[in-house]
């Protein structure tokens, strides 16, 4: 499993990248499928540069709302105080991705579309 990198101005996802086609900014569970679509791990560290606050509830919504299925591997982190505490990498596997960029094409369309599809 690849550990995600630390994320910088290289591997940062820019706001043109996962821009929506509504021209409105991309929402926090669009910007961690967009990342890990990338083949990048989150753990709920990184997540918080990616704008995502509670990684375990944006992964929950991402396999119960939408059946993808993500890989989980617990592992020892420094907290922000230099503390070692217990947290859960989450990684895509590869045979998740098509049907990840599905959901996150239907994320990126205005929710009345997106209503319309799930009909």
């Amino acid at each position: 499993m690849k550990k995600s990198q630390p994320l910088n101005q290289q591997t940062d996802p820019s706001p043109a990248d996962i821009t929506t086609s509504t021209g409105k900014a991309p929402t926090k569970i669009s910007r961690v499928l967009n990342f890990m679509l990338q083949d990048h791990s989150l753990n709920r560290f990184e997540a918080e540069r990616l704008g995502d606050h509670c990684l375990h509830s944006t992964i929950s919504s991402l396999a119960n709302g939408y059946g993808l299925k993500f890989e989980r591997q617990i592992e020892r982190v420094p907290n922000h105080w230099g503390e070692p505490c217990t947290v859960t990498r989450y990684t895509l596997p590869a045979s998740e991705h098509r049907r990840a960029r599905n959901v996150l094409l239907m994320l990126s369309k205005p929710l009345k579309q997106r209503q319309k599809v799930a009909a």
